[in-house]
């Protein structure tokens, strides 16, 4: 009888010690996985959009191309290798668009308002007069609905590690 109860006390202090001694309501959930953040500019209001970022020469080429709308809170970065005049045309291009260059201290150098898709080769460029490293692409008038203008600063968010090629 001495062994039963040995045993049943050694199956009870087993049981006890593999299970949770942390009552249900000190327990913490697990945290919920954030995903991660869309790349954004934020503009001197505040406001943001969320855009699409393109480094490379290949999807610089391509860029908003055969696009037949773009949202007023999304946009495209381009970023270049290095400070420069870069050159922009709407080849290709079925939306109307604001073209905005922004230098190494993101700060905007010069404004393109409401450019046109072009309509026949051969299309115009249109040049900054300014050397720039980023250039923001928006929907027609959203730089005058956001208030901006040469001077101002922007902010980029998720492009940190993005290396321009």
């Amino acid at each position: 009888m001495k062994s039963v109860v040995v045993r049943a006390l050694m199956i009870a202090t087993i049981a006890a010690s593999t299970s949770c001694s942390t009552p249900a309501t000190t327990r913490e959930a697990p945290a919920p996985v954030q995903p991660a953040a869309s790349p954004a500019v934020t503009f001197p209001d505040g406001s943001k959009a969320v855009i699409e970022v393109v480094s490379d020469e290949m999807t610089r080429a391509q860029g908003l191309m055969f696009r037949s709308s773009l949202g007023g809170d999304r946009g495209m970065l381009f970023i270049f290798p290095d400070s420069a005049e870069h050159s922009f045309w709407m080849k290709n291009t079925l939306i109307p668009l604001d073209i905005i260059w922004i230098d190494e201290a993101k700060t905007i150098v010069h404004v393109a308002r409401d450019v046109p898709p072009c309509k026949s080769d051969p299309c115009p460029s249109y040049p900054p007069n300014a050397v720039a490293r980023y250039v923001l692409e928006l929907a027609a008038g959203q730089a005058a609905a956001r208030g901006l203008d040469e001077g101002d600063k922007l902010a980029f968010e998720g492009v940190e590690n993005i290396v321009a090629r």
